[in-house]
């Protein structure tokens, strides 16, 4: 499923799962804790708890203000597992290089070097796993209702990991 990349396995490993909205971030990440033995941080579950009562409108800075508090919470956790020799999962969404420079740059403060999974799909494959997601409902990989709307705000957002990003990572198609 996923390219090694040097990291023993008895040591702590950081995975950061990104891809455009669709991709299979959530079904990866799942099926890559169970393989590895690794702790999955997710954000769609912590946006939908925490704040989608509160959302009246796409408003992306609001968002991203919510998104980077969970940010700093799920680090906080993630830090503990790592120092414990554990390996972590996170399927935040990475929308941005900068978003997931941030966590390189906490991973680099603990001598780790993280891995960047990159999911990679068409955006016809994209949109039919959304509306089969949002019929079936499943609540492993269901938080939300992903709309129209939705998809086409987020898919402008997206930026593409490059070479750097992906030295100690992978890009897989899904």
């Amino acid at each position: 499923m996923y390219e090694e990349t040097g990291n023993r396995n008895d040591m702590a490993r950081l995975i950061l799962v990104c891809g455009p909205t669709g991709a299979g971030k959530t079904t990866y990440a799942l099926s890559l804790c169970k393989e590895i033995g690794a702790i999955r941080f997710s954000i769609d579950p912590w946006m939908q708890t925490l704040f989608s009562k509160d959302m009246t409108s796409l408003d992306y800075s609001w968002m991203m203000e919510r998104v980077n508090r969970c940010y700093e919470q799920i680090w906080q956790v993630s830090e503990q597992v790592l120092a414990l020799n554990g390996s972590v999962v996170l399927d935040l969404g990475f929308t941005t290089k900068a978003q997931r420079g941030v966590f390189f740059a906490h991973a680099n403060k603990i001598n780790l070097h993280p891995e960047l999974h990159y999911l990679d799909a068409s955006k016809d494959i994209r949109k039919t796993r959304i509306k089969k997601r949002n019929l079936e409902k499943d609540p492993s990989v269901y938080s939300f209702e992903v709309t129209d709307t939705m998809f086409h705000f987020m898919e402008p957002k997206f930026e593409v990991p490059d070479q750097v990003e992906l030295s100690h990572g992978c890009k897989v198609n899904t």
